[in-house]
């Protein structure tokens, strides 16, 4: 196996033109347990690790831009004011030497639909930047993950920034799992309250194949919201909570039932509303 590491970001792009079919390798948090589990055989890796561009961050009044090789401890630590849901959600991946090691990037690469940052990513309408030698190009995340670890990203093309729009309200990212910590989700439900825009936006995951929005359920609560006197009724939280629930589109399996998913990331919505509305009306 070739390994290939660059310390540029214009070496990145141009190693991973030049072996085609080559595994991008970030924090290998995800890699590795494909590998030694024997469902994976790469031939060719490119390790980003030492490309400082990756791990850089701008935070300006118009964006929050993130390198792709920021790490879930660097997120969590940098981020805290500008992006909360985010950095709440980089808290929760895995142990300490995990967050020190697996990537945003990454986690949006790999596109489990269990991946904590992706539901924030959603509700914030976060795109990303790919780059490859034949130019750039900018890709919304609701367009680039397509299925259960499948996205759209082309042969040969490095992610090399998430670009993250101002959201300016309250924030939150709850999960549930089958113990307290170093779990993966069962269900996750990301929450903006944006109490400038009137708007409430949410992402949900482990309950489809891909992080929904459930629309219709955004769109009513933003309706109930006195956004004068920042409340909302208690019958508006629990239809908001329903109508999460029916655009939850879960699976059975070896860790939980649809139902209990369904079930969870109606509770996690709910929760998540409450928990807002007590941050912006404080």
């Amino acid at each position: 196996m070739s390994v290939a590491w660059p310390t540029r970001l214009d070496e990145a792009v141009d190693a991973a033109a030049a072996t085609p079919g080559a595994t991008l390798l970030a924090g290998g948090t995800d890699l590795a347990v494909e590998v030694n589990a024997g469902r994976r055989r790469p031939v060719a890796v490119v390790a980003l690790r030492r490309v400082r561009e990756l791990g850089e961050v701008q935070i300006t009044p118009a964006e929050v831009v993130l390198g792709a090789g920021m790490t879930f401890s660097a997120i969590a630590a940098e981020l805290a004011a500008a992006v909360p849901a985010l950095a709440a959600a980089a808290r929760t991946v895995g142990s300490p030497q995990i967050r020190n090691a697996g990537t945003v990037g990454g986690n949006i690469a790999t596109a489990s639909p269990a991946g904590d940052t992706l539901p924030v990513l959603a509700a914030l309408d976060a795109s990303v930047e790919l780059s490859s030698t034949a130019g750039t190009r900018t890709v919304p995340l609701r367009e680039l993950i397509t299925g259960v670890k499948c996205t759209a990203i082309r042969p040969g093309e490095v992610l090399v920034r998430v670009r993250v729009p101002p959201a300016r309200g309250a924030q939150q990212f709850l999960k549930v799992g089958t113990r307290n910590a170093m779990v993966i989700a069962l269900a996750s439900a990301a929450l903006v309250v944006d109490e400038e825009r009137r708007t409430v936006a949410c992402g949900l995951g482990s309950v489809g194949p891909v992080p929904v929005r459930p629309v219709e359920a955004e769109a009513f609560i933003a309706g109930e919201i006195d956004w004068g006197r920042l409340t909302v009724p208690e019958a508006a939280v629990a239809r908001f909570a329903e109508l999460v629930a029916g655009a939850a589109r879960p699976i059975t399996d070896h860790r939980a039932t649809a139902e209990y998913r369904r079930h969870a990331v109606a509770v996690l919505a709910g929760r998540a509303l409450r928990r807002s509305i007590d941050v912006i009306s404080a």
